[in-house]
């Protein structure tokens, strides 16, 4: 199997199609970051697609086939079906998905229109423009891969000098107005980037296949990182990855067309990409739901414990709970309430009395207490969220009201109080089994009540 490898390697025609393939690959992955985080995923198919009339056409005006006229020819009628679909977009109520489907088609339907026709002219079996249709890779020579990779290289050099732009565009188009930058230009500029892109990948992977070879890389690399410059690079690296395993696959097997294995290896990488990324992907997503569920199921216990002890302090001094009674208050299978159960034991913060009840330790009452006071203020913070305005806005699994100022802490505290009538528990005490009184409202309490419900 090596030896075949090496022998595939040494051929000089499998030498200069992987070449090609590389850099196809990275100027795909490099630009379609910029179309996905632009949200046009779409535009690369719709110039696939419309880049088929114009090689057509460029054959009928030429007389045979050229690779340079062929994708002049691509480049115009790609730009041209880009022209029409902002037009429809600016100057009608047709959304963008629409105008592209909508363009795609009528130039596709015109390509094919037109390759019927050379197909039935006496010369037509000679045009190759088969291989721009499904691809054919290894149809490709040094000529052809010169300008593909002259293209390529090109392409990623102007992306290089205008990152800084064309990463503001991408991501506030109006900011980058704001401050002076031309928004035409540069829209215009990116599609024309991103047309060439297409174009010169027609004849290795297809028009058909040429959409996923723009987009796969650049999602996949989407999974592994939050910046564009790393986005762009690992995007890139995918695309070349793609290229590589797709052309060696396919010489390696016999009768197996380059542009779609190129395609199949890409989407394996963004399936591995889509599974095992470590911040996005699915089962790094499952382990953290997995992690955020079982604390979860701990507090939910530990405040079950502490609220049936608020309730019952007036006249049980033990405090101890059967499963049955944390059950009811609180609904949750049977067997994940006896396991986490046991494992707060083993943690310390419940033990196990006669008869199966389960009481809170002097450790377990500290933690009880902590949780409950910390769920009930954030509940408080989220009925008053415009008294708090000044505070940083966070979500449950953020909020822990240690980490906010004194005086909100203490506005807090007294909100709560009023909302609960003064009841209070110490977590010494309350581990302790001692009785607690509610205390009636006093007048301040009753003046303060009233002012907040009067605001």
């Amino acid at each position: 199997m090596l030896n075949e490898l090496l022998l595939t390697l040494q051929d000089a025609n499998t030498q200069w199609v992987l070449f090609g393939t590389i850099l196809l690959g990275v100027a795909s992955g490099v630009l379609g970051s910029f179309a996905l985080l632009r949200k046009q995923s779409l535009i690369g198919d719709a110039m696939a697609h419309a880049a088929l009339p114009g090689i057509c056409i460029a054959f009928l005006l030429y007389g045979t086939k050229s690779i340079g006229w062929f994708l002049v020819g691509a480049a115009i009628s790609g730009l041209l079906a880009t022209y029409f679909i902002q037009a429809i977009i600016n100057h009608s109520r047709i959304k963008e998905d629409t105008a592209i489907g909508l363009v795609l088609s009528v130039f596709f339907g015109f390509g094919i229109v037109l390759l019927t026709k050379i197909a039935q002219s006496e010369n037509g079996n000679q045009s190759g423009l088969d291989d721009f249709i499904f691809g054919q890779a290894a149809s490709l020579v040094g000529n052809d891969v010169r300008v593909i990779s002259g293209i390529a290289i090109a392409l990623l050099v102007i992306t290089w000098l205008l990152f800084k732009e064309l990463k503001l565009f991408t991501f506030d188009r109006q900011f980058a107005k704001g401050i002076g930058l031309p928004t035409g230009f540069l829209n215009a500029l990116l599609m024309t980037l991103i047309v060439s892109a297409v174009v010169i990948g027609l004849q290795a992977v297809g028009v058909i296949l040429m959409a996923a070879m723009l987009i796969t890389p650049a999602i996949s690399a989407r999974y592994w990182t939050d910046r564009l410059d790393r986005m762009v690079i690992v995007a890139g690296t995918i695309g070349a990855l793609s290229g590589i395993l797709g052309t060696i696959l396919s010489s390696l097997a016999n009768r197996l067309p380059t542009g779609p294995v190129i395609v199949i290896a890409a989407t394996v990488i963004f399936i591995i990409s889509l599974v095992f990324a470590p911040n996005r992907g699915l089962l790094s997503k499952g382990l953290k739901l997995y992690r955020v569920r079982k604390s979860v199921a701990k507090e939910t216990v530990f405040q079950t414990m502490y609220d049936l002890s608020e309730e019952v302090s007036l006249s049980t001094p033990n405090f101890a709970f059967t499963i049955a009674q944390l059950e009811e208050r609180r609904k949750m299978p049977r067997r994940k309430l006896e396991s986490i159960l046991h494992q707060l034991q083993k943690e310390g913060y419940v033990f196990q009395q006669v008869s199966d009840k389960w009481r809170l330790t002097e450790l377990g009452a500290y933690k009880a207490h902590e949780i409950t006071m910390n769920n009930r203020l954030f509940e408080i913070y989220t009925m008053y969220e415009m008294k708090f305005a000044h505070l940083q806005s966070k979500t449950n699994d953020e909020w822990h009201y240690k980490d906010l100022p004194a005086k909100a802490i203490e506005d807090l505290t007294r909100l709560m109080a009023v909302h609960e009538r003064g009841l209070k528990l110490n977590p010494v005490h309350f581990a302790r089994g001692e009785k607690y009184h509610v205390k009636a409202p006093s007048q301040s309490t009753k003046k303060r009540k009233k002012e907040v419900n009067s605001s």
